[in-house]
């Protein structure tokens, strides 16, 4: 059974930094692709970035140049970093690999 955890989210000032990560457990994110998307209150969960099996990553126009996603293979975990934060990224953001979610980690940034 595949089961990703999410952990990393909290209170954040604009212009601040954090990093989230998914960690797997029943799936070995080395051979997979994994996507991180975010849901704000009232609008649809959006795709954020993803890795492929092969290293390639891809970004939505939203977040291109201050979020990165990488992949550590020995914890079998996906990071997302986040810098240069607005409140536009304020989300509950969530981790996906083969139609699997977890279950979110909140995301606030407010002054």
């Amino acid at each position: 059974q595949v089961q990703l955890v999410e952990s990393g989210g909290g209170l954040v000032q604009p212009g601040g930094s954090l990093r989230l990560s998914c960690a797997a457990s029943g799936i070995r994110f080395s051979t997979s692709s994994v996507g991180w998307y975010r849901q704000a209150p009232g609008k649809q969960r959006e795709w954020v970035a993803g890795i492929g099996s092969s290293g390639q990553v891809n970004y939505a126009d939203s977040v291109k140049g201050r979020f990165a996603i990488s992949r550590d293979n020995a914890e079998n975990t996906v990071y997302l970093q986040m810098n240069s934060l607005n409140s536009e990224d304020t989300a509950v953001y969530y981790c996906n690999t083969g139609g699997v979610w977890g279950q979110g980690t909140q995301v606030t940034v407010s002054s």
